[in-house]
This record gives structure tokens, C-alpha cells and sequence, in this order.
């Protein structure tokens, strides 16, 4: 059944018009009006029993995805190319978009520059979906008169940052459902299983090997009612930490925890790395001021650690000195490379094309870090898996061995 909308609009005489129009969302409900001649002021979903309820799953229904938006964003910039107005492509990227919560922020968008916004102030009302660098690149394009091209430019950055993602949960997915197949075959021994063969040892009435009790001994504590008091801890204790690295001094400390590690480490380390070339490269191509620029990246790096020394680089270049040297200054964060090719872009004014080298190495530093981490642990878990289970069934027949040593033979 259609949703009902009350609307205003004016005609083309500037008349204000009212009515009601049945349609399946209110984007697609404007595109009518629009289709229509009429310049939309307001647009309400009239309450009533024809008004389909949506279910929303907080975290999940609103979400918007950086691919969602890079492509919305690439197809904003073909039809601004093609010679259409901000107004029209909007309204009917609006229509056209598969993610509601993406169509009901474009609507507003459109509404906002519909009022006399300009795109950039419009976009920057929803900083959950367009994030500092989005909203300052379009506003470099519009000062520039460049908007299709910085808007094309804009979709490629947000792109790659899309597949570094990708790639991230790509080497992550593999361990984390591996291991938790294993968590659930060791629960599911310990609540089923195991209480079997205790039982049948108790009433043996023999002495237990240390494994066998050692699990047994597990299982116990498993099945009690201390194991609700262990699971609440552990959930507090996961709540807590996810609040102390949202404060400066938690998430500080955290970064540059995840720098460490010997293989992931590097991953995370180069993730960042790339991400600041590439957003970097993006901002400088489109003639937004350095000192801007390095604000923006310090946030979008990924990493506090590098946010950081990129910062501290900024202070540097407001003294007058280069960006490469005051980056030579944090080498255990920003590595030689990188400044190498920074100096050569500053010096033959070249500095986005060599960013962008830096981040298409470092994306396939990245890419071969996660191939070589997939094949690496692939071997390691299936290892693990079946020494637990194994480890586990010779701990419950170790006693059956000793108990047939006994038994006499006729």
C-alpha cells in the first residue's frame, strides 16, 4: 500500500499550491512533483491507516555505506557534467538511490540548496554521511567553478577508501568465523559432552589424569552459576573499553597498540598511510590550502598516531619549511618512501601526482599483506581447530585407557 504526503508547492507562476500525493517514499514523491512543474516547499507523510510503517533496526536500516555514497557521488558529478543543474541532479540521484536513508538525506540536501544553500553548507548539515573532506572538496570545487571534475575526483578517493575497507574485513572475516566455530564446538563439548563422561568417572570412583580433570573442572564452572557472573563481566568489560578509546588519552594509547603487532600491525600502519596519500592528493589537486589540507587528513588517517605526526607536520610548514621535511621528523610513523616522493612533488610541483603513487603502493602493499595473511592463517586456524577438539577427546578417553588396564581377562 503507497504512503499518503501532504504537500506545498509553488507553480511556475510562484503560486503556493497544497495537496496530497500517494507514493512508496518521499523521494520519489518530490521527483513526481517536480516532473510535474511544481517547486516543492514542503513534503510530510500524512498520518492515517494508509501509511505504511517501515521497521528500522538502529545501527543497521540507517546505515549508509562509503560505497553507497562514493557511487551517489559519481553520478552526481556525470549528470553536473552533462550540463544539469545541482537542483536536478539531485532530485533525481534522489529518486534513483537504493539506500532510503540516502535518498532522505539527498532530499534534504536538495531542499537546503533549493532555500539558497550552496551545496557544500547543504551537505555539511550530515557529517555521519559527508565527512570534512567531502564537504571541503566540494567546496573547493564550487570556489573553483570545477565541481563536476573535483566531484569525479572526490568518488575515486572515497572509492579506494571503500576497497581498502574491503580488504581490511576481507583478512579479518576468515579468523573471526574460524574461531568462532571453534568457541561454539568447545562450548557445546563442555555443556553436552564432557558432563557424560563425568558422571560415568564418579561412579568408577578412580582417580582422574590432569587433563581429564582440568576439563571436567571446566565444564563445572560452565555449567554454574558463576558463568552468568563471568559473561556479565566480560560484557561490562567490553562496554568500558569501547568508552576509554573514545576519550583522546584511550584512543591515543589504543592506535598506537595496533601499530605493534608484527602483521597486523603493518597492515593497519599501511592502511593509514594510504589513505593520507590518497586524501591528500585529492585535496592539493583541488586547490585547497595546505594547512586546511593537513587538518582534514590528520582526522581521516585512520590512525591517531599518524593524525598525529601529520599535525605536528602542519606546525612545521606554518614556519615556513617544507611538508617533506617536517615529515623526516616523525620517520618511525611516516616512512622514507613517503617523504621521498613528497620532496619530489614539492619540488617540481607535482606533489598530488607523486600522492598519489605513494597511495597506489601502499594499496598494493596492502592487498598483498591480506593475500599473504589469508594463506598464512588459513593453515594455522584449521591447526588449531582440530588440536582443541583432539586435545579434548583424548583428555575424556585417558582414563578409559587406565580403567582397561584393570579389567581382567578370562
Amino acid at each position: 500500500m503507497a504512503l499518503t504526503f501532504d504537500y506545498k508547492v509553488r507553480d511556475r507562476s510562484g503560486n503556493l499550491v497544497q495537496g496530497q500525493l500517494e507514493g512508496d517514499s518521499l523521494a520519489l514523491v518530490v521527483g513526481k512533483l517536480r516532473e510535474m512543474g511544481y517547486m516543492p516547499v514542503a513534503v510530510t507523510p500524512k498520518s492515517g491507516v494508509n501509511v505504511r510503517k517501515e521497521i528500522n533496526i538502529p545501527g543497521f536500516s540507517n546505515r549508509v555505506k562509503l560505497a553507497e555514497t562514493a557511487v551517489a557521488t559519481r553520478q552526481l558529478a556525470t549528470m553536473v557534467d552533462s550540463g544539469l543543474s545541482v537542483v536536478r541532479a539531485l532530485g533525481l540521484l534522489s529518486t534513483q538511490t537504493q539506500n532510503k536513508e540516502l535518498a532522505r538525506v539527498l532530499g534534504e540536501v536538495l531542499q537546503e540548496v533549493e532555500r539558497g544553500s550552496s551545496l557544500s553548507t547543504a551537505v555539511a548539515k550530515f557529517p555521519k554521511i559527508f565527512n570534512p573532506l567531502f564537504v571541503t572538496m566540494v567546496q573547493a570545487g564550487e570556489a573553483g567553478g570545477n565541481l563536476d571534475s573535483v566531484l569525479l575526483d572526490l568518488s575515486s578517493t572515497m572509492e579506494k577508501q571503500a576497497a581498502l575497507n574491503r580488504k581490511i574485513r576481507s583478512a579479518m572475516t576468515y579468523p573471526a568465523v574460524v574461531l568462532s566455530v571453534m568457541v561454539i564446538i568447545f562450548l557445546a563439548l563442555l555443556i553436552f559432552i564432557v558432563p557424560v563422561f563425568s558422571k560415568l568417572f564418579k561412579s568408577l570412583g578412580a582417580k582422574l589424569p590432569l587433563p581429564t580433570q582440568i576439563m571436567i573442572n571446566i565444564s563445572h564452572i560452565v555449567l554454574s552459576p558463576f558463568a552468568v557472573v563471568i559473561v556479565a563481566v566480560l560484557i561490562v568489560g567490553v562496554v568500558l573499553f569501547r568508552k576509554w578509546i573514545q576519550t583522546e588519552g584511550g584512543r591515543h594509547k589504543w592506535d598506537a597498540f595496533k601499530l605493534k603487532p608484527p602483521i597486523f600491525g603493518k597492515l593497519i600502519h599501511n592502511v593509514s598511510i594510504a589513505r593520507f596519500s590518497h586524501t591528500l592528493a585529492s585535496l592539493t589537486q583541488s586547490g585547497v590550502p595546505i594547512m586546511q589540507s593537513l587538518d582534514i587528513v590528520s582526522g581521516t588517517a585512520g590512525n591517531r598516531i599518524v593524525g598525529d605526526a601529520l599535525l605536528e607536520a602542519k606546525a612545521g610548514v606554518r614556519e615556513g619549511r617544507n611538508l617533506a621535511d617536517t615529515l623526516r621528523e616523525h620517520e618511525d610513523v611516516i616512512p622514507p618512501l613517503v617523504t621521498q616522493m613528497i620532496e619530489v612533488g614539492e619540488q617540481t610541483g607535482a606533489l598530488d601526482n607523486m600522492l598519489r603513487k605513494v597511495g597506489e603502493f601502499y594499496d598494493a602493499e596492502v592487498e598483498a599483506t591480506v593475500n599473504n595473511l589469508t594463506s598464512l592463517l588459513e593453515p594455522i586456524l584449521t591447526v588449531a581447530m582440530g588440536s582443541m577438539v583432539g586435545l579434548m577427546v583424548v583428555s575424556m578417553y585417558l582414563p578409559m585407557f587406565d580403567y582397561i588396564k584393570h579389567v581382567p581377562t578370562s
